[in-house]
């Protein structure tokens, strides 16, 4: 394969627009735009988890495997058209999801995004999944997208949210539950 960055600039984004995957050109406010866009901000942020100390080798080797897909998802969504995500990886996430929720105690209460840095990172990047779900339920309300795509990020949010606590735990802070009744015992 060759340099397919080999000039970071090209100055044809001055003007607003972007070149799609197929060679075509969209406003860089575009709703398949802010798909992609968010999908990658997703990625960095699974990438910040991943810096974080104390991750688990398996949940680190995981969320690797997951930034790749997550790369290949991008790719999909700048590609009109182009089939990346397949409903096996989607299969592979409930798989994850199941074996790393089975030693997890069942909620009680909802937690709140904490629970140590790894846990409170992972959180955060289980928010921009959430909000690349939103955009891509967006773009595909007015142009062709294919369910994988949109399947894949909410499972995956619901991945991020199990890993979490299990970070919570494996860094020694515990989950924070949230005290809804903390205001009537003020009083």
């Amino acid at each position: 394969m060759g340099n397919r960055l080999s000039k970071i600039y090209t100055r044809t984004g001055d003007d607003g627009s972007t070149g799609l995957g197929d060679g075509s050109r969209t406003g860089k406010d575009s709703l398949r735009v802010e798909a992609y866009g968010t999908v990658d901000e997703a990625n960095s942020a699974i990438g910040v988890v991943l810096a974080a100390p104390g991750v688990p080798d398996d949940v680190r080797d995981l969320l690797t495997a997951v930034q790749h897909q997550l790369f290949d998802l991008g790719g999909e969504l700048c590609i009109p058209g182009h089939a990346a995500i397949q409903p096996a990886d989607i299969d592979a996430l409930e798989r994850q999801l199941d074996r790393h929720n089975a030693d997890l105690p069942p909620l009680k209460e909802f937690i709140l995004p904490a629970g140590g840095e790894a846990a409170a990172r992972c959180h955060l990047a289980r928010t921009i999944v959430r909000r690349a779900e939103r955009a891509t339920v967006a773009l595909a309300r007015i142009e062709a997208v294919r369910p994988e795509a949109i399947g894949y990020l909410n499972r995956l949010s619901d991945l991020l949210f199990v890993l979490a606590r299990v970070l919570a735990r494996a860094g020694g802070q515990g989950e924070v539950t949230w005290k809804h009744e903390r205001r009537h015992a003020a009083r």
